[in-house]
């Protein structure tokens, strides 16, 4: 079975009402995407399809992690990923995409692919800035070694003596 088809769901037969479709997110997900910035990560998406007359109202549920670089020391790292969002598929004579979250298809197509819409689900959640997390402890989980590096690199800390005399003033 070719592994992109899981993800087409075949939306003509089913009745109105609430569907509930699931799946797991591997390195094998993330592969197939030419695109992909990602190459690693585990996840479960729940997919719940609330199907009306004229509409598809789809809420991925995700939760999981994915493979980040650490922006500080450059290790790969796990980052956590959970989050919801809703994609309406409305009905229509051409395929369009009307805003971020609402796509019209055309009348008579009873399928539809959710793999793109997972990815890019996926890679909103993905925060900004990549960061080991502190440990129990308070410890940076950066890679030490790096991190005294960095410290050793860093510049000194020049002073502006136009501000030397403000130092002084107590202001009580």
């Amino acid at each position: 079975m070719d592994y992109k088809k899981q993800f087409v769901i075949s939306f003509g037969g089913l009745s109105i009402g609430n569907h509930l479709f699931e799946f797991d997110i591997d390195n094998r997900f993330f592969e197939e995407l030419d695109y992909s910035e990602t190459r690693k990560g585990n996840l479960k998406v729940m997919v719940n399809l609330e199907k009306q007359s004229r509409l598809l109202q789809f809420t991925f549920d995700i939760s999981g992690w994915v493979e980040t670089i650490c922006d500080r020391c450059l290790d790969p790292m796990e980052c956590p990923i959970s989050g919801t969002n809703v994609l309406f598929v409305k009905f229509g004579r051409d395929f369009e995409e009307q805003s971020e979250d609402v796509i019209v298809i055309p009348e008579k197509q009873t399928q539809f692919d959710l793999m793109h819409y997972i990815y890019e689900f996926i890679s909103l959640q993905i925060p900004y800035r990549h960061v080991h997390p502190e440990d129990e402890t308070g410890n940076n989980g950066c890679d030490p070694a790096i991190l005294k590096k960095l410290e050793e690199m860093k510049p000194p800390a020049e002073s502006d003596s136009r501000w030397d005399v403000l130092k002084n003033l107590n202001i009580n």
